[in-house]
């Protein structure tokens, strides 16, 4: 079983990148890790510790300034290319990590791998912690900015698989993003999508405002790129304006810094809680094999969470799952239109 990862992708490769592998390759026995990078630089870095790693040479970068599309087509020496092109043609390769360009990656997923039968488009699927201690799936979270209801049903059969996945459960509750509760609420792509949401074969509990998406009370948050990219990134941007400000207020005054001593294992709690790196990366989902993409600034530890990520939806048969719901919307619209 080989996962291939992209050495060069990310604000922090090669370093953590190459560190992280390490971890995966220590934690999975069965496991080798494929690395596509400058191989004398991965080499310094690795320094004798190559059981069960390989190095796919590769002299270029794809960087986030590089037009994706364009990059995926002229740089057939970038390291991210290279993973693309084992990850098709080596059937031992189950999936490929990069923390790489989104662009250049979705780019990538479609041009050399292609989307599942029967999917209009792939999505990325992050992973959110909730106040009630279990996770929610937020898809689409940019990688489709403008969409059509069909998307819309697509994201909400292949988020409701992944969430099954992960967290063990047998029908995820899956909602659509909103600004309202009410049934007629939203704009005219939510409005035309609520219904047909009913006809999917899923647990469908319908609309969730923004303020309620952390709550715990829904498991797969289906929306738009755009949207669901804004909602993302104000999450944790908020996240961190509020831990910034608690330790400056905390710091700012003696008593408190007394009070935080004690209250130094409820923080650690709240710090692994509120950690969304544990589940790894956020996978292209709709994709024929598996891709993960890594926030650019991640470290080593999320590098090895989601090779450990690619290697359990392999496991437990993701694409498979996909193709088969969608096998089965697809057979109920026909049967309703008959």
């Amino acid at each position: 079983m080989k996962v291939v990862v992209d050495a060069f992708g990310g604000d922090n490769a090669p370093l953590e990148v190459v560190e992280g592998a390490v971890l995966a390759i220590k934690e999975n026995k069965d496991l080798t890790v494929v690395l596509c990078g400058d191989e004398n630089k991965i080499k310094e870095i690795l320094k004798g510790r190559t059981e069960r790693i390989e190095i796919v040479n590769a002299s270029e970068v794809i960087t986030n300034d590089d037009v994706p599309t364009v990059a995926i087509r002229q740089k057939k020496d970038s390291s991210l290319v290279k993973a693309f092109d084992l990850l098709k043609e080596d059937e031992n390769i189950i999936g490929l990590v990069s923390a790489g360009s989104t662009g250049a990656i979705l780019s990538g997923a479609i041009m050399k791998i292609g989307r599942i039968k029967g999917i209009s488009r792939p999505a990325l699927a992050p992973i959110l912690p909730t106040k009630k201690g279990g996770d929610v799936i937020i898809i689409d979270s940019g990688a489709n900015v403008d969409c059509k209801s069909v998307n819309l049903l697509h994201f909400a059969i292949m988020g409701s698989a992944y969430y099954s996945i992960v967290e063990n459960v047998k029908e995820p509750r899956v909602a659509l993003l909103n600004n309202g509760s009410e049934e007629h609420k939203g704009n005219e792509l939510v409005k035309e999508t609520y219904p047909l949401m009913k006809k999917l074969p899923i647990n469908f509990v319908g609309n969730c405002e923004g303020k309620e998406v952390m709550g715990g009370d829904v498991d797969v948050i289906v929306t738009d790129g755009f949207a669901g990219n804004v909602l993302l990134k104000g999450v944790e941007g908020t996240a961190s304006a509020i831990l910034s400000v608690l330790k400056s207020e905390i710091k700012a005054r003696p008593m408190s810094m007394i009070g935080a001593l004690f209250m130094k294992k409820t923080f650690k709690v709240l710090k692994t809680k509120l950690d969304a790196n544990k589940h790894g990366g956020a996978p292209f989902l709709g994709c024929k094999k598996l891709v993960v993409k890594n926030h650019g600034s991640c470290g080593r530890t999320n590098i090895c969470a989601s090779i450990n990520q690619v290697i359990k939806l392999h496991e437990n048969n993701l694409i498979s799952k996909i193709e088969k719901m969608v096998g089965e919307m697809t057979d109920k619209i026909e049967a309703q239109n008959d």
